[in-house]
């Protein structure tokens, strides 16, 4: 499934939203400008606690047992988010869709374009491509872009490098 550049910007944010919840005000501000999440000047307690509120209802919907959890969980989060699509430009991005209200808040701004995002996966067929990683020692979410669905690992660099070397040495041991 090809995804657009906003599609992928906001599949990116919802997965390092639920992978690194932030625990302070500092992290939020940080969480904010790695994702370039637009048009949020200051954070403040209320936004911190929305948003852990907010990194635990997509967990859930990453982790739901089949594709009508998912369905639900996610219809329940975005029943609860003003949604006002608007065609836009800005920090150098061709032309995109939010979909956040204008006035509201970053928990609503990001529920409203990371939950668009998801409902365009499920919507499309693709609910399987919502994963959590198969390290045994990891609980991180990803989503599978990979043209086959393969993908197991959220980071094939620490997750899926240590398990290939693990088994190999289980392997050479044998």
């Amino acid at each position: 499934m090809p995804f657009s550049h906003d599609m992928v910007h906001s599949l990116a944010t919802v997965v390092d939203l639920v992978n690194s919840p932030p625990g302070d005000l500092e992290e939020l501000g940080a969480l904010v400008l790695r994702r370039q999440v637009s048009g949020v000047e200051f954070v403040n307690a209320t936004d911190l606690a929305e948003v852990q509120t907010l990194s635990a209802a997509f967990h859930e919907v990453f982790t739901s047992p089949d594709e009508d959890v998912a369905v639900t969980r996610l219809n329940t989060l975005l029943g609860r988010t003003r949604i006002t699509p608007s065609l836009t430009r800005h920090d150098g991005f061709a032309l995109h869709v939010h979909y956040f209200a204008p006035g509201a808040s970053l928990a609503e701004h990001l529920a409203a374009d990371c939950g668009v995002a998801l409902a365009h996966v499920l919507v499309e067929g693709e609910w399987e491509r919502l994963r959590t990683c198969s390290a045994p020692d990891c609980a991180n979410v990803f989503v599978d872009e990979s043209r086959n669905r393969s993908r197991v690992y959220c980071d094939s660099r620490t997750c899926g490098n240590r398990m290939h070397v693990a088994a190999y040495r289980a392997r050479r041991r044998a």
